[in-house]
């Protein structure tokens, strides 16, 4: 497919998935909107519209929480989607937004990139775009802000540089190996019926995660709903663990938030948001295993750190650790373990080592390759200066998405669309691709 029509394609797909205030993070699977997805997609929508980019944005922040939370999901019109507003029970707590339904859990704080990104074309664009997402940022600072705030002390109450997650939902990984042995802890009692949605959106179930997975996510759910989602209260549910890929994405966005704070002249917030960055940079890296050179998460109620072959090992890559780290860990990550196995279609992180025993190749974060994490460590390479390997990662990316499916993610070994179609997150950054070229 010629570019042009790939831009054309992704530009569709966002224009189609557009509810007027917010973009649905997919037609039929994911009808609402999902916050780290919001973010990626106004990264895309920057590239066609600057005020609509803003508008995603901003729609995502009316459902920002009293704590500065904000939540996974911010529910639009649809229905048809479980776990919805009824089974959140968000409304119970004294912290959530009056008037807007949303979830009660979180998802990683991409959303300092995204605004970065926005500003950087609007600028570019100049004029009444500039204007605008310079007004944009100088007057919604302070919510990202206190989101990053709220992070660093209610995810992090042992100041170890680590954000802890109370449900696997909020790593946006919801089935990944990272997390099989905490939830094996998970024993869900008696609780209140429901009927699943999601499988009946794929074209095979076994893609999707397993029914006991999905009583154990949504006994959670209920779990967290029962303490009406209160900080101290939800760390004594039955999931409780340091994530360390959700981390590193902290350390570098509190980095990027503190370089937008230079441009509105904040100075004691870019001061605070820096030492943020260096507390959780420094907490990503003193998880890495000397043997297996891949950061690792902890059960936070066992005290065992989680290792495995996943994605989320590659967690200093993104944040930026000492050069020694870094180019260890890029050797890992385009070696024959990873991105160099010699089946892979294309040679791209699939979520999981094709060489570990929980690798499967169609199942959701257990082996797929999802496009937005490719991007995501396209875009951390091109930070750090490692043009080459974010070159490769890009064209690499753009081969895979030559079918103009938009897919959710997708089988590594022959390159088949896996989950839902016209993915929002996935047309975006293949806009974001497309414009550096």
């Amino acid at each position: 497919m010629h570019h042009s029509e790939l831009a054309a394609g992704a530009a569709a797909v966002l224009r189609g998935n557009d509810r007027g205030r917010m973009t649905a993070a997919a037609p039929r699977l994911y009808p609402h909107q999902w916050s780290w997805d919001a973010a990626f997609i106004a990264i895309g929508l920057a590239h066609l519209c600057v005020p609509r980019a803003i508008t995603e944005l901003t729609s995502l922040l009316a459902g920002q929480w009293s704590t500065g939370m904000i939540p996974h999901i911010v529910f639009g019109d649809a229905s048809g989607y479980f776990p919805g507003p009824q089974r959140w029970r968000s409304q119970e707590s004294p912290y959530a937004p009056r008037g807007v339904a949303t979830s009660g859990i979180c998802q990683p704080p991409v959303h300092s990139l995204a605004l970065a990104h926005l500003v950087a074309v609007a600028r570019r664009n100049g004029q009444a775009d500039r204007r605008t997402a310079e007004d944009f940022l100088a007057a919604s600072f302070d919510s990202w802000l206190a989101w990053h705030r709220w992070l660093a002390t209610a995810r992090d109450p042992g100041r170890a540089g680590l954000l802890e997650i109370n449900h696997g939902w909020e790593s946006g990984m919801d089935n990944s190996p990272r997390w099989d042995a905490p939830y094996a802890r998970v024993h869900p009692g008696a609780m209140e019926p429901f009927e699943r949605r999601d499988t009946a959106h794929v074209r095979d179930p076994s893609e999707r995660p397993s029914d006991l997975d999905y009583r154990r996510y949504v006994w959670l759910v209920d779990q967290l709903a029962g303490v009406r989602y209160a900080d101290d209260a939800a760390r004594g549910c039955d999931f409780r663990v340091a994530d360390v890929f959700m981390s590193a994405v902290f350390a570098v966005s509190s980095e990027v938030l503190a370089e937008l704070a230079d441009d509105l002249g904040r100075d004691a917030a870019g001061t605070e948001l820096r030492q943020l960055a260096d507390r959780f940079r420094a907490g990503v890296s003193g998880t890495v295993d000397d043997g297996s050179g891949l950061a690792r998460d902890r059960d936070v109620r066992t005290g065992e750190w989680l290792a495995g072959e996943t994605v989320g090992g590659f967690a200093p890559l993104l944040c930026g650790a000492d050069d020694a780290l870094v180019e260890r860990q890029r050797a890992l990550l385009i070696g024959p373990r990873w991105c160099g196995y010699p089946r892979l279609r294309h040679a791209l992180p699939p979520t999981t080592s094709p060489l570990a025993p929980e690798f499967h190749r169609r199942a959701y974060w257990r082996g797929p390759q999802w496009p937005v994490l490719t991007w995501l460590f396209c875009w951390a390479a091109s930070r750090r200066g490692d043009d080459e390997l974010a070159g490769r990662f890009r064209e690499e990316a753009l081969h895979q998405l030559d079918d103009g499916s938009f897919a959710e993610y997708y089988e590594p070994f022959t390159g088949e669309p896996l989950g839902s179609r016209a993915q929002s997150w996935t047309a975006a950054v293949t806009l974001a691709w497309l414009a550096e070229r």
